[in-house]
């Protein structure tokens, strides 16, 4: 078992420069080790703690509008944004392909992700992840969050969601979530409070994965950043593909109801990630719908990332 952070240290905020966008830290039952601001920042998971986040589901109306976006707005959209940079998945080449169980019981690629709730990156990754999903198939289960609002963390209160209850079904693709950390702080841990556990295949994927030899333009101590997902283990996602910026000073609402709006500028971002990771997705189900993956906002996509 890996050592707690020292009592006295508190989490910084996370530097930028990462080509996934910015980065957060965390670990998964090993000591990671991250220089933010010069400060070598050693974070633990598997401490144990009382405290955990109130879980408010999302309501009908906003799971609605964020599955179900109108096919205009995509494509649209396409992957062009003038307002912020959006970045688009890694490619992944030789490695084994990871899958998953449909809500049918079929093998299917599987869509990964690990984040925590704490993370004002993982909070804007979030959107676009299930707005692309969407199209593939359904969630239920998810749940209202905000990001930390402790001081010294950037981008205090990212209105997001939360997937620690959430189900999703897909004929298409799997999706298999973990959130960490709740947006709890424990004094007695000196970090947020422990919420999910990675599975044995899932710390095995994110431990090999969101690291140097794999994300390319980072060093060593950049490695293990969240939010991370794996498309299959044929593109990854390492940090927020757009800055959580964006989404400050706005309510969850208002950037669902934004999601019909092709030239709001919150709706560009997030639909611009989602169209990236909806290609990707396509690759991965042999295109599949046909009418999702041969749709002009995700041929833009495709061809951006050189998806045939």
């Amino acid at each position: 078992m890996a050592k707690r952070p020292p009592a006295k240290r508190q989490p910084a905020p996370a530097a930028t420069g990462r080509p996934a966008g910015l980065f957060t830290w965390l670990a998964i039952g090993l000591v990671v080790v991250v220089v933010v601001a010069l400060v070598v920042i050693k974070v633990v998971s598997g401490t144990s703690s009382p405290t955990a986040s109130t879980f408010t589901p999302t309501s009908a109306s906003v799971a609605a509008e964020l599955q179900s976006v109108p096919a205009s707005v995509f494509n649209t959209i396409g992957v062009t944004s003038k307002v912020v940079p959006v970045t688009p998945p890694i490619p992944l080449k030789g490695q084994p392909a990871l899958t998953g169980k449909s809500d049918t019981g079929a093998t299917v690629p599987e869509v990964f992700y690990l984040g925590a709730e704490y993370c004002p990156y993982c909070a804007a990754e979030r959107w676009p992840t299930i707005v692309a999903l969407s199209r593939f198939g359904t969630f239920t289960g998810l749940g209202d969050m905000i990001s930390s609002t402790r001081s010294v963390e950037p981008y205090q209160g990212t209105p997001t969601f939360t997937f620690v209850r959430a189900h999703y079904r897909s004929r298409y693709v799997a999706f298999a979530s973990v959130e960490q950390y709740t947006n709890v702080w424990d004094s007695a841990a000196g970090f947020y409070s422990s919420l999910q556990t990675p599975s044995a295949q899932e710390a095995a994927v994110f431990k090999k994965y969101d690291t140097s030899k794999y994300i390319p333009g980072i060093t060593s101590s950049q490695d293990y950043s969240i939010p991370f997902l794996s498309l299959g283990n044929r593109y990854l996602i390492s940090g927020a593909s757009y800055t959580p910026q964006l989404l400050q000073g706005i309510s969850r609402d208002t950037i669902a109801a934004g999601l019909s709006d092709a030239t709001n500028p919150v709706t560009v971002a997030i639909v611009a990630v989602a169209n990236y990771d909806t290609a990707v997705i396509c690759s991965l189900t042999h295109n599949q719908p046909s009418q999702v993956c041969s749709s002009p906002g995700v041929l833009a996509a495709k061809k951006s990332l050189h998806i045939s």
